[in-house]
Parts: C-alpha cells; sequence; structure tokens
C-alpha cells in the first residue's frame, strides 16, 4: 500500500545533490514534453508565421528583461547562497529590479518606433506588461532559488510554463492568435511568481551600500556574460525576422526547440549545482567541483549523443509529422544544430562554474569572444544562405565558446571528462544509428506511428546496450531509481 509519507521519507534519504538533480530533471522533462505538444498543436493550428511573431515576442522580452535583470538576479543568488546576510542583500536586490525595469520599459517606449515586427502583430502592450509581471516572478524566484531551494524553484519553473500553455491553447481555440500566445506568456509569469512567493522564507529588512556594492561588483560581469548567452540564444531569431520572415523565424525555432531536448539533463544538472559548486567554492573544496563538472559532462551526453545521432537518422520525418510539411524545410538546419547541443554541455556548464567559483569576469570574457563572431557571421551568412546559415554561426561559435571557457575554468580547477564512460556512451550511440538505420531501410518511414516505433527501438537498444557494457552508470542509476521506491527491471 503507497504512503506519501513514507515514499517522503524514502526520498529525503537520497543523497541531496542527487536528490535535487532528480527533481530538476523531472521538472525539465515534463516543461520539455509540454512545451513540445504545444509547439506542435501551435504549428498545426496557427502556421509558422504566427508561430514566428510569437517567437520575436520572445525573443524582444528576453533582451528587455535583461536589461531589467541588469545581472542582479544571478548575483542575489550568488550573495544569498553564501548564506550572510540574506535578507539584506534580497531586499537590496528587490529596490534594484524595480529601478532597472522602469528603465527597460522606458528604453522600450524609445525603441517602439523600430520594433515594426511587434508593433504590427499587436503585440506591443503585452511586452510591457509582461516585463512588468516579470519583476514578481524574478523576486520571487531567486529568493527561493539562493536559499537552496531548487525543487520549489523547478515546480515554480514548471507551473509557469503549465499556465502559460494552458491559456495559450484556450486562446488559440478561441480565435486570438499571436494575441493570446502572448497573453498566455503573461498569465505564465504571474502563476509562477505567486507559487515561489508561497515559499519565500527571506523578508525585507535594513540594507546597507555595502550590500549595493557587492551586488554590483558581481553583477556588472555577471549581466555582460548573461548578455553573452542570450546572443547566442535569441541574436540569430532576431536576425532572421530582420533579413528573412516571420515564417523563416518559425521553422527555425521550431527545429531549435527540437534540438533542445538534447540538453534538459544539462539544464537540471546546472540548476542543482550552481549553488553547491558556490558552496564548495567558498569552503575551497575544489576537489568535489572538478569531480561534480566531470559526472555532469558524463550524465549530460548520456542524453545528448543519442539524441544528436538518432536526430541525423530522423530529423527530416520527424519535422514532417510532428509541425507539418512546411517545418520540413528545416531539416538541413536541424542537422547543425544537433551539434550545437553537444557542444552546449560543455559551454554551459564550465560558464556555470566560472560564475559559482566567482569568476564571472572571465565568463564575461570568453563569451564576448564569442558573441563578436557570433553577429558577424549571422549578418554576413544569414542573408546569404538563410536559417542554415544561422545555424552555422550558431554551432561556429558555440563551439568557440566551450574551449575558450574550458582554458579559464583550468585556472582554477581541473577540468576533465569521464573517457571510459564517454566511450561507452559514444559506442552504445553508434549500435542505436545502426539498429535504427536498419529499421528505417526495412520499414519505409511513410507515417508518424513508424517513426515513433524507431525512435522507441533506438532508445531502447541505446539503453541496453549502454548499462551493459558500463557497470558505473548501470549501478548508479539502479541505486537511484530503487531509492525513488521504483522497482529496477531484473532484465537489466
Amino acid at each position: 500500500m503507497f504512503r506519501p509519507s513514507g515514499y517522503l521519507a524514502r526520498v529525503m534519504r537520497i543523497d541531496p545533490v542527487q536528490r535535487q538533480s532528480v527533481i530538476s530533471l523531472a521538472s525539465t522533462l515534463a516543461l520539455t514534453a509540454i512545451g513540445f505538444l504545444s509547439t506542435m498543436f501551435f504549428a498545426h493550428t496557427v502556421g509558422p508565421s504566427i508561430l514566428g511573431a510569437y517567437f520575436l515576442f520572445v525573443a524582444y522580452f528576453s533582451v528587455f528583461n535583461l536589461i531589467g535583470d541588469g545581472g542582479f538576479g544571478g548575483a542575489a543568488v550568488k550573495r544569498i547562497s553564501e548564506g550572510k546576510d540574506q535578507n539584506a542583500f534580497f531586499t537590496a536586490f528587490v529596490f534594484l529590479r524595480v529601478i532597472l525595469v522602469a528603465v527597460s520599459v522606458g528604453f522600450l517606449f524609445v525603441a517602439q518606433p523600430y520594433l515594426t515586427d511587434l508593433t504590427s502583430s499587436g503585440v506591443f502592450p503585452w511586452l510591457v506588461l509582461a516585463l512588468v509581471v516579470s519583476v514578481f516572478t524574478t523576486i520571487t524566484s531567486n529568493g527561493v532559488y539562493g536559499t537552496g531551494k531548487v525543487g520549489i524553484n523547478q515546480i515554480g519553473s514548471l507551473l509557469n510554463n503549465v499556465i502559460r500553455i494552458v491559456v495559450q491553447v484556450a486562446a488559440v481555440l478561441l480565435g486570438y492568435s499571436v494575441a493570446g500566445l502572448a497573453g498566455g506568456f503573461v498569465a505564465g509569469l504571474l502563476a509562477g511568481g505567486l507559487f515561489t512567493f508561497r515559499f519565500l522564507d527571506l523578508a525585507l529588512a535594513p540594507f546597507a551600500r555595502s550590500h549595493i556594492q557587492s551586488l554590483f561588483a558581481f553583477s556588472f560581469w555577471t549581466f555582460l556574460g548573461a548578455s553573452g548567452y542570450l546572443v547566442f540564444s535569441y541574436a540569430d531569431t532576431i536576425l532572421i525576422g530582420y533579413f528573412l520572415t516571420d515564417a523563416d523565424v518559425g521553422i527555425y525555432r521550431v527545429a531549435l526547440q527540437l534540438t533542445s531536448v538534447a540538453t534538459f539533463i544539462t539544464i537540471a544538472l546546472r540548476t542543482t549545482l550552481y549553488p553547491k559548486v558556490s558552496f564548495w567554492g567558498k569552503r575551497h573544496e575544489l576537489p568535489l567541483v572538478e569531480h561534480a563538472l566531470a559526472r555532469a559532462f558524463t550524465y549530460s551526453l548520456l542524453l545528448a549523443v543519442p539524441v544528436l545521432a538518432g536526430g541525423w537518422l530522423l530529423g527530416e520525418r520527424l519535422l514532417y509529422f510532428f509541425y507539418g510539411e512546411s517545418f520540413s524545410a528545416g531539416a538541413p538546419a536541424l542537422a547543425l544544430l544537433l551539434v550545437v547541443q553537444a557542444a552546449h554541455v560543455f559551454m554551459f556548464l564550465q560558464t556555470m562554474c566560472l560564475n559559482a567559483l566567482d569568476r564571472p569576469r572571465d565568463s564575461f570574457k570568453v563569451t564576448a569572444i564569442a558573441v563578436t563572431v557570433n553577429i558577424g557571421l549571422n549578418i554576413l551568412l544569414i542573408p546569404a544562405y538563410g536559417i542554415v546559415g544561422a545555424s552555422a554561426t550558431t554551432l561556429a561559435t558555440m563551439v568557440l565558446n566551450a574551449v575558450l571557457a574550458r582554458r579559464a575554468l583550468s585556472q582554477s580547477i581541473r577540468v576533465r571528462i569521464e573517457p571510459r564512460a564517454v566511450g561507452h556512451i559514444v559506442l552504445a550511440g553508434l549500435v542505436m544509428s545502426a539498429v535504427v538505420a536498419a529499421y528505417s531501410f526495412v520499414i519505409p518511414l511513410t507515417n508518424v506511428f513508424v517513426v515513433l516505433g524507431a525512435v522507441a527501438l533506438g532508445g531502447l537498444v541505446y539503453l541496453l546496450v549502454l548499462l551493459k557494457i558500463d557497470r558505473g552508470i548501470h549501478d548508479e542509476l539502479k541505486e537511484l531509481t530503487e531509492g525513488l521506491g521504483i522497482p529496477w527491471p531484473g532484465v537489466l
């Protein structure tokens, strides 16, 4: 008989990093599934042009929200996670965040005449509202994250996305198209903020100039580093919208979203490890950081490698059946974006460590170089090669950023991978690829069920081969699964 209290006690006995990683992974997996299903629905319902207009709205929100955050969100998490003067740092962050959102919205109104894509689609007022609501959401989420409540932060993010999608689906069905998509975005922000507020233990308290100065010292470089990451995330989208059409934006972003499944373990581990690495770094326990980073590489590649291999074989068919015929034109871009996500594993985790080890300046420096190359190549290649040019640019600069980040991080810790485990992952991926290729040759991929069969077969073969040849991964996954109270299959 299932007893919630007994199950919770069992879960709480799991190692804290593993437990929080599982919560983050489950939340990220749920978000990925929800995002995929909703995008498929919107792709078939409104088409690439409307979807592209919404993606542009999200891109501009990210740009102006970054101005409104100023890097103080990351700085607040860092200082709060250190355990000293938490309420004072939290209050100083609230004060700065309110001031900066006024500056951000002011910039938005000044730039309004030039944002023709936003004004013509009618989402400009929604963008202003989203920026205002995001102040409340980021204050509460950064507060709970900084105090180590990673699971609460992840559940808040999950609720944000669930509410957003529910409202968006209802609005689209009622005929509100891009305005309905933008309105759902705002509703999700508000719901996530209200949830995390319920678990916020921090309170407003007097703060001194020293607290502001401490946040500034960290936030300046964090802001610049975040600006660089934003370029990787949205510069291609904005420039595609400028040089090409909203439909091209929609096709490109759908292809990018399809590849994002390769990194949801990376995102979950990054969310869990940042406060841990910050704490270990403060205590000079660098061997713990080195071990955690090496394991994070392994478990991130555990998913990235098979997604890359399977995407090369099945990508065009997945785009065609999941999103519609018009989106299958994104297959060449998809092939490059899959490699981008493999490089993203190393870039994302290494820059996370640089920031958590209180080296945001170095994180910015390596990112700034890649960003400069990114903008230049996008301007050069998008007009000539369209969304394939944008994909090639993202790949080249992501690899460059990963290489430079490793070089910088190596000055503080030994950056390494686990060659035996990674070799086993690659070998299992090759076996999976051979089986899927043979399946596709024998059974033509003419309908969605056959394609899903290929995906399921490939995943099963990969898992069986990997668990057979790598006892370390096998034993860790078995221990974690049994710790969660889930029976481990005897065949494994």
